[in-house]
């Protein structure tokens, strides 16, 4: 049975629409330094209802240098307990943290522990990549997973070998510099573009009267502090931020043959090109009459031949969109549609990037 072919109709808004849609620069960029960092580390988790690890070496030796930490020396000997489980610590550090503050953190076993439910994280230091702890970690866990019982059936539900704690860490130490008082800022686009940089820079120029932002590259523009914000950045980049910018995008066509899915950006055109595939065919041509000036179904016979002939005649300017409408109500299928739309682009007759999930 043939599906038939999905569009969005927030990307078909965009065909018809002016390129007046705009976005914060907030939104589109980033600031170069202002960050978050990643942390981890390992630690230990204890008063689990035996279903720790067990026999595991790593978790054993770790449990006694954990004792030895606290002055209880036990040279020699192993610990094998099924209430202890070894664990990987994640967390991530916001920008211009604070020593004090709490962060949440995500607990997740690495040996044969079959639950975390119940157990509490032992004092765990968290590393960036720079191996200096930022953070420390201690706390009671909050698994996802539990028995299941009642009405709802019995067996293990959610993930129970991985949990988190919420405040569960505490920054040991500040993060940043004295941002404020700096003299150049640098902005990143999410998307590097030409045209949107050139944008932005111009937005911003007029907003403050006069060539304080400069465009570096197609990702990159260069702020300076106009004089009346020296020692005020926080103010001046939220001025910056909230400016509106008309975002500039590639042509670019989507196809999900899975879900028959098809999302079209826009500026995306098809040049002169005729297609022939099964008992479809497609003409995208100048027309002077005005009788082709929109997509059209024609039939070459009657009414009753229209199953085994199908013709669908798309004047010049036609977009993706319009190929995408005429083939849906000629009742292509996604397969159809995407097979087209390869060979369009294989002839050198779409004029976008086509990408294919």
């Amino acid at each position: 049975m043939n599906r038939p072919i999905k569009f969005l109709g927030l990307s078909f808004a965009f065909l018809f629409l002016s390129s007046a849609f705009a976005a914060r620069i907030k939104d589109i960029s980033n600031l170069r330094g202002v960050r978050e960092n990643q942390l981890i580390g390992y630690g230990l988790v204890v008063g689990l209802n035996g279903t720790g690890d067990g026999k595991a070496e790593f978790t054993s030796k770790s449990f006694v240098r954990m004792l030895d930490t606290i002055g209880m020396k036990l040279t020699g000997q192993e610990i094998e307990s099924k209430n202890v489980a070894a664990v990987i610590v994640t967390a991530t550090l916001p920008p211009f943290a604070r020593a004090g503050n709490k962060l949440d953190i995500t607990v997740n076993s690495i040996g044969a522990a079959s639950s975390l439910q119940g157990g509490t994280l032992l004092q765990t230091p968290l590393r960036a990549a720079d191996q200096q702890v930022y953070a420390v970690a201690q706390g009671g866990i909050l698994s996802g997973g539990g028995s299941g019982g009642g009405g709802g059936g019995g067996g293990d539900k959610g993930h129970p070998t991985a949990g988190r704690i919420s405040g569960g860490a505490i920054i040991e130490a500040d993060v940043g510099s004295d941002f404020a008082n700096r003299k150049m800022f640098r902005l990143t686009l999410f998307d590097p573009d030409f045209t949107t940089a050139a944008r932005v820079v111009k937005t911003i120029n007029q907003d403050l009267g006069g060539k304080f932002a400069t465009a570096k590259d197609s990702a990159t523009i260069d702020l300076v502090v106009p004089f009346n914000y020296e020692g005020n950045g926080v103010e001046f980049l939220a001025s910056i931020e909230n400016l509106d910018v008309s975002n500039d995008t590639k042509a670019r066509v989507i196809v999900n043959e899975k879900t028959g899915t098809v999302v079209i950006g826009e500026h995306v055109q098809i040049g002169t090109v005729a297609i022939s595939h099964g008992n479809l065919s497609v003409q995208v041509k100048s027309s002077t009459d005005d009788s082709e000036k929109s997509a059209a179904v024609r039939s070459p016979a009657s009414a009753k031949d229209i199953k085994t002939e199908r013709i669908a005649v798309l004047k010049k300017s036609a977009n993706v969109g319009d190929l995408v409408k005429a083939l849906n109500t000629m009742g292509a299928t996604p397969k159809d549609l995407i097979t087209i739309l390869q060979a369009i682009k294989a002839a050198g007759a779409l004029q976008g990037e086509l990408e294919v999930l």
